[in-house]
């Protein structure tokens, strides 16, 4: 059952992710970036360490890289 709580948060975060980057017309380059990042950060954290405190983590650090990706 652990295994099917992980796959439906990881789809849950993916989801939102995509529903709240149809947001992003206004967004310049930079912050498009970082909400792509902090996205793809989140689902990688939640998929590797399976807790919030590494789902954070890993939407923090992907949000970072993703601002300083193309400057």
């Amino acid at each position: 059952m652990n295994k099917f709580k992980k796959i439906g948060l990881v789809l849950a975060v993916a989801a939102l992710t995509t529903g709240g980057l149809t947001g992003c017309e206004n967004m310049t380059r930079g912050q498009r970036n970082a909400a792509i990042g902090a996205g793809v950060g989140g689902v990688a954290g939640a998929a590797i360490g399976g807790n919030a405190l590494s789902t954070v983590g890993g939407a923090a650090a992907g949000g970072l890289i993703g601002s300083q990706v193309g400057k």
